[in-house]
């Protein structure tokens, strides 16, 4: 008889110590069989029990390439969907908490851009002349509308090369979830800032005139990271006042007045390999999540560098906190004990849908 899954409450008061000796006592029971992939803004100690780490670049390629049966993604909801997209729901793919999502996902949903769709049809014909973009930060359902319409995903690696490629099969890009991400790319290939709106999904139209989407090369979907818009252009005159030769670097979700104030804009791939790669005894601000500042922090003090966290107040990815030892322990064991907790399963036709803007932006890159 099958016995039923282990309820979290037995996990939930458990002490750190004691997840951890339980976390690395499942992970050698299931050997080869599992992969757990963490994401750079995870919490230090979950992100020390990863196999693999990375961006969401790096993720989504290494989750296609894995040959484990169970994949545990540290991270949020929409990576471990990526996962079971890339994988063709050929994995058991584990989200140790439902409840790891992201806030700048949430603010784009189907029903909101399929209706912007509808509207910019009064204005233009948007199957053929604009692109629809989407952040890899976003639901499986956006991911298959783009693999429908034509278009494509990007991640803040690679999002230059994607409008590039958009841009030059169409005269137009609809960019969501993050304006931000957007704003910055288009300005790095020279699209004025007047050719580049606000689709505000709350008002009539986006709140655009037809004038004003007809003259745009991107509507840019008014959604931002609530982690990177704390970030402020006060905090680099601040910084540069105090250490006239110190160097900021900033994620690309940043807004446009603090990227254009760094000396560096990049993915947090990006920011690791350039900071490491910086010379000894330097000192860096850094605008992006604070657990990999933290971190990187540590990495690279031996060589007398310096990293600074860019915000005075404490700013980390709260949903991605949500994956904590316990919720780690109480999914590992589980799938040691044969049974599989929060699996993250996308429906085949959206699946195939969202995997074709996948390869799309694969291919770019």
């Amino acid at each position: 008889m099958q016995t039923a899954a282990i309820a979290f409450d037995r996990f939930d008061k458990l002490q750190d110590d004691a997840c951890e000796s339980r976390i690395r006592a499942a992970k050698a029971a299931l050997g080869k069989r599992l992969v757990i992939l963490g994401h750079h803004y995870q919490r230090a100690d979950v992100y020390k029990h990863a196999d693999l780490t990375g961006d969401s670049l790096k993720l989504s390629r290494l989750a296609a390439e894995t040959s484990a049966e169970f994949i545990v993604f540290c991270g949020v909801h929409f990576m471990a969907e990526v996962a079971d997209i890339m994988t063709h729901g050929q994995r058991t793919v584990v989200l140790p908490d439902l409840n790891a999502g992201c806030s700048m996902a949430d603010m784009a949903n189907l029903g909101k851009v399929e209706r912007a769709w509808r509207e910019l049809s009064e204005v233009l014909n948007p199957d053929e002349m604009i692109t629809p973009v989407t952040y890899i930060n976003s639901a499986a359902d956006l991911k298959a509308f783009c693999g429908e319409h034509g278009g494509i995903v990007c991640t803040s690696s690679n999002a230059g090369k994607i409008l590039e490629w958009s841009l030059a099969r169409r005269e137009k890009v609809l960019f969501f979830p993050d304006q931000h991400l957007g704003r910055w790319s288009g300005f790095q290939r020279g699209i004025p800032q007047e050719q580049m709106v606000i689709w505000d999904f709350d008002q009539p139209l986006g709140g655009l005139t037809p004038e004003q989407i007809h003259n745009a090369k991107i509507l840019l979907w008014k959604g931002h990271c609530s982690v990177h818009q704390m970030f402020q252009p006060q905090h680099i005159i601040r910084f540069r006042n105090q250490y006239p030769d110190g160097i900021v670097i900033s994620h690309p979700e940043c807004n446009f007045e603090v990227c254009k104030a760094s000396d560096y804009v990049g993915s947090t791939e990006y920011i690791l390999k350039t900071v490491k790669a910086g010379a000894p005894n330097t000192r860096w601000l850094v605008g992006t999540e604070l657990n990999l500042v933290n971190r990187l922090a540590d990495e690279v003090k031996h060589e007398g560098k310096i990293v600074q966290f860019m915000a005075p107040t404490v700013c980390m990815c709260s949903t991605m906190a949500r994956i904590d030892p316990q919720h780690l322990a109480w999914s590992l064991e589980n799938l040691a004990d044969g049974k599989v907790v929060n699996k993250i399963s996308v429906p085949k036709n959206e699946a195939d849908l969202a995997r074709l803007a996948l390869r799309r932006m694969l291919d770019v890159s």
